[in-house]
């Protein structure tokens, strides 16, 4: 099964959000839904992989929900729950225009 195939079925199961997630998510500049979370996580990609992370294997996916602007999440399927860790929109000073390459430093 591929990893992306792990996420969305224990996102299937529940999401839970780090209090990290939610204060990132409710950013007054940013506002994120959990609509719009759920679009990434069912309708988006994986442009980072993290298999080494602490908190387990993680990574980050991109989409944009509804057509509208980019969001970003960084998540990790757990057995019973996706926990997402963050979620973003990314900023062209750190991302190029298509949101999925970092910008070399």
């Amino acid at each position: 099964m591929d990893f992306i195939d792990e996420i969305r079925q224990a996102a299937e199961k529940k999401i839970i959000y780090t209090l990290h997630a939610l204060d990132e998510m409710n950013k007054e500049d940013e506002l994120i839904t959990t609509d719009e979370v759920r679009d990434v996580i069912f309708n988006g990609e994986i442009i980072e992989d993290y298999p080494e992370d602490k908190r387990g294997h993680s990574c980050l996916m991109f989409e944009t929900p509804y057509g509208k602007r980019p969001v970003h999440v960084v998540c990790a399927a757990k057995e019973e729950y996706l926990a997402i860790i963050t979620a973003y929109i990314p900023s062209v000073d750190k991302w190029e225009k298509d949101f999925k390459t970092r910008r070399k430093r």
